[in-house]
């Protein structure tokens, strides 16, 4: 979008908003959860490290790609106004605070709160005589003798460091057994220690008291350098560049080439470098100039540099009162009443669709649809979409199973799903030795689909039933994300689906779908169709109305198409819960434009967009963001909702709720800034709500 840089060079707003300071905002609304007193402490915790586990793939991505950017493109003016080097500037600024006020939650807030409640970490410096001997006896039997530590000389160079890992940087002096001088040395930390190891109880004086692994190696480093002089030992970590490249237009095998690649993934170009708050400036500068880094890219932490391994005190369970009520999805009717009769759940799907919302209702039904596909012996064929479903999945097991009881499965494996593209090649594997049919989609294009369909034989014929979401077949975090699933039979449906599989695993002309929209075909146009159908209406002076929920919008065209779209006075609701590139509110460009985003206790992540189409109401449920990849580099598929019961129920779900709530609500200003939408006279929260209407039943 020329304009934008142009008009930003002119003095005049960008039209849009730049994406990576959109994604820090992001996870400034997640810290604040963090600082919500009404929200348990261990959630608390819980949210401080899932900001540093954003931070991290934040670094290993997005500021990976921002550094690519400077090294080709410097002077580009982007659609944000910004060059490359005055966005890294600026990005990095915004990061460097967020970290800062990151560890002062933690430092000021929860690990007080923590220790008031029995929750100590044990610092090296406060340890009482019987805890200095008792952590000196864990560190010389359990710790020690995993460490390799490796003085630097000529012939000892810096070591290869691992994406990610801790490691200590040791200052010393003296001479060693063969006269060589001792001045700086290097202790990995392997994967395999634990990072925080408990106390016993009777010597912590606390219900639960913890000593971090950088307590242990900076009160026993000593043990690991005998006869030398230890003037301190600091923990530091590098973040690399994890992005794969992967030219797929040239490699033969897929999967081989990226097993090449995954090799190599944690050995990338450094991007950050994370120190401990207190070493000495000529070590830090020894550190930067080794991964060529600069002030910009370090960070100096007040605390542990890898704050997500204090999950493991959200996870251990020995404290539910510091933690968000269980909740316990229920298994909606008939779904509730089928399972292990796989006649009876195809004969409730085929009499009418049927709507699950997770995590409000159970995944269940999804598991027990493909297990009685797999044992039913009418049902002839399984054809399904993977891109993340965990190591331990028992809905490929399922697969599996049907596989091996002689049916025909069809899987289609995303190798490139990010970060899971070892564990699903290991799946691949599995599925290839029991004889599924196994293909890796379409080359540059990752299907992002979430597919599945049944070839059942009834009465002498073939009949089709699917299972439609906009989420991962990925059992866990359907207990954490929102999205929706369909289960249905409707052949409009079942058809397409069956022609995008057949896309999918052979070659050929497009298919033309007369339900679905996909990616990289009719999505995009799909949706600037209906965009500009309300547009069209309201300029006519009738009612037009546009919802969209989504985790991501920045594709130019579509910002551009609701902005006409809101200078024709349609009023668009958007809910966006993550990056978002859209100035909302602007007069004379998005007045009619109101975008809100929702942080609490689930991850919302369904795709919902909604059109008012002369009080039709069309609604499709989707996989894509409204997103340049997700429109035209991935397979994806947004379907309708034909059922008049279920379409009311998505509306009122998606949207009617989530636009009252307001305790998790934030809006988005016309300067970029979010605020809260907070009214404790007359309080309404979205996942408060759902969870009392889906799990008694009331949906």
């Amino acid at each position: 979008m020329q304009e934008s840089a142009t008009m930003a060079r002119a003095g005049v707003e960008p039209r849009l908003f730049n994406r990576e300071l959109s994604l820090l905002k992001f996870n400034e609304r997640v810290l604040s959860m963090a600082e919500h007193p009404e929200v348990p402490l261990l959630e608390r915790l819980r949210y401080v490290c899932i900001v540093s586990a954003n931070l991290d793939e934040f670094f290993e991505i997005r500021i990976s790609s921002l550094k690519e950017q400077q090294r080709l493109t410097p002077g580009a003016v982007g659609p944000d106004g910004m060059t490359p080097d005055e966005a890294f500037d600026r990005v990095q600024a915004k990061a460097h605070a967020l970290v800062e006020h990151q560890y002062r939650v933690l430092n000021e807030q929860i690990l007080p709160g923590l220790q008031a409640e029995g929750i100590v970490l044990h610092h090296a410096s406060e340890w009482n005589e019987a805890q200095q001997q008792w952590a000196h006896e864990v560190f010389t039997r359990e710790v020690m003798p995993l460490l390799t530590p490796i003085g630097l000389d000529p012939a000892h160079p810096f070591p290869r460091v691992y994406n990610k890992s801790l490691n200590f940087i040791v200052s010393l002096s003296g001479a060693d057994a063969f006269g060589r001088a001792a001045s700086i040395a290097v202790v990995q930390a392997p994967r395999a220690l634990p990072r925080l190891i408990r106390m016993p109880p009777e010597l912590s004086g606390h219900p639960e008291g913890y000593i971090l692994l950088t307590s242990f190696l900076r009160a026993f480093v000593g043990d690991l350098f005998p006869g030398l002089t230890i003037h301190g030992c600091y923990q530091w970590r590098v973040t690399r560049n994890s992005d794969l490249f992967v030219d797929e237009e040239e490699v033969t095998n897929l999967r081989l080439a990226l097993q090449g690649e995954l090799s190599q993934r944690n050995f990338g170009s450094a991007v950050r470098l994370e120190l401990d708050w207190v070493m000495p400036a000529e070590l830090e500068q020894y550190l930067q100039r080794e991964f060529s880094l600069t002030q910009a890219d370090t960070y100096h932490m007040p605390g542990p540099v890898n704050l997500s391994r204090l999950m493991q005190l959200c996870n251990t369970n020995t404290r539910p009162d510091l933690l968000f009520p269980t909740y316990h999805a229920p298994v909606p009717p008939p779904f509730d009443k089928t399972q292990g009769k796989p006649a009876e759940l195809f004969a409730a799907i085929a009499e009418r669709d049927r709507l699950l919302h997770h995590p409000y209702q159970s995944f269940q039904p999804v598991i027990d649809f493909l297990t009685a596909a797999a044992v039913d012996p009418d049902v002839m064929a399984i054809k399904q979409t993977i891109y993340r479903t965990g190591e331990d999945s028992e809905l490929m097991q399922i697969l599996l199973a049907a596989a091996r009881a002689g049916k025909e499965v069809t899987v289609v494996v995303e190798l490139m799903a990010r970060f899971d593209e070892q564990t699903n090649m290991n799946w691949a594997a599995r599925l290839e030795e029991v004889g599924a049919h196994v293909v890796y989609g379409v080359v540059a294009h990752k299907t992002h689909a979430k597919m599945a369909l049944v070839l059942r034989r009834e009465d002498g014929r073939l009949r089709r039933y699917a299972h439609l979401g906009t989420g991962n077949y990925h059992p866990r975090t359907a207990r954490l994300y929102t999205d929706f699933g369909l289960l249905t039979a409707d052949p409009r449906l079942c058809e397409d689906m069956d022609k995008v599989f057949a896309q999918l695993t052979g070659l050929g002309a497009r298919r033309e779908l007369k339900s679905l929209l996909q990616s990289p075909f009719t999505l995009h146009a799909g949706m600037i169709e209906l965009i500009r159908a309300e547009a069209q209406a309201a300029r006519a002076g009738r009612k037009a109305h546009i919802m969209a929920k989504m985790n991501s919008l920045l594709e130019e065209q579509i910002i551009e198409e609701l902005y006409l779209a809101s200078q024709a006075g349609v009023t668009v609701d958007l809910i966006v819960r993550g990056v978002c590139a859209l100035r909302a509110g602007v007069k004379g460009l998005s007045e009619n434009i109101r975008v809100r985003s929702i942080v609490g206790r689930f991850l919302e992540h369904s795709r919902v967009f909604y059109f008012h189409a002369d009080g039709e109401e069309t609604v499709y449920l989707s996989s894509a963001d409204w997103m340049d990849r997700n429109f035209f580099r991935r397979v994806e598929v947004a379907f309708p909702v034909y059922d008049k019961t279920l379409k009311r129920r998505v509306i009122a779900e998606a949207f009617t709720y989530a636009l009252r709530d307001n305790q998790r609500a934030w809006r988005l200003q016309p300067d970029g800034a979010y605020v809260r939408a907070v009214n404790q006279r007359q309080p309404f929260g979205l996942h408060d709500c759902l969870i009392e209407k889906l799990g008694q039943g009331k949906a």
